[in-house]
């Protein structure tokens, strides 16, 4: 199983990673130049790159969560329909989650209060998205099955995401303060 979370973690990783310096001791570069009016071919690919990897992450994650949770056919029958709503809308946190990294990227090497200030807001509200989006599908999980059951999937799914946070916050550099030193 510690085989399959690291799978995970890797694909998560890249799905959500962009080329930030991991040490602090490069400089981040921009995922992407926004300057064109349409889209490159090598933004493009990477936009593919990514959803395939999307894919890769929530086939790996189900597996997990699957081997984890150990459902007979009746709960597995309950369990998997509310589960695909609930990664189908974490999905969409995570594209805010991606934008929100790309913004951080594209602006590292000229970082001001005032954008270091709404990066830390888009942040927090992420975190209050994914806050809420559980506990509404915790109470689904409970009334579909049963308290424990939901209960467990709460704990496997924050032990997932605190993992892929985790990865994905030590390949970010830590935000420089006015006169290029980490604050």
């Amino acid at each position: 199983m510690t085989w399959i979370c690291s799978v995970m973690i890797c694909g998560a990783l890249a799905c959500a990673q962009t080329p930030a310096q991991s040490t602090g001791k490069t400089k981040a570069k921009p995922v992407s130049q926004p300057q064109a009016a349409s889209a490159s071919d090598h933004e493009l690919n990477i936009q593919a790159y990514i959803q395939l990897l999307r894919a890769d992450v929530r086939k790996s994650k189900s597996q997990i969560v699957g081997q984890v949770m150990q459902f007979d056919a009746d709960q597995a029958a309950s369990f998997w329909p509310i589960y695909r709503e609930f990664e189908a809308s974490l999905t969409k946190i995570g594209d805010r989650t991606l934008d929100l990294v790309k913004k951080y990227t594209d602006n590292y090497d000229q970082m001001t209060g005032d954008v270091a200030d709404q990066l830390a807001t888009e942040l927090l509200a992420i975190e209050q998205q994914r806050g809420d989006l559980k506990k509404q599908y915790y109470q689904k999980f409970k009334e579909a099955l049963d308290s424990i059951t939901a209960a467990r999937f709460l704990q496997v799914e924050n032990q997932l995401e605190r993992l892929i946070d985790l990865q994905i916050a030590s390949e970010l550099p830590v935000i420089r303060g006015s006169r290029g030193e980490a604050q």
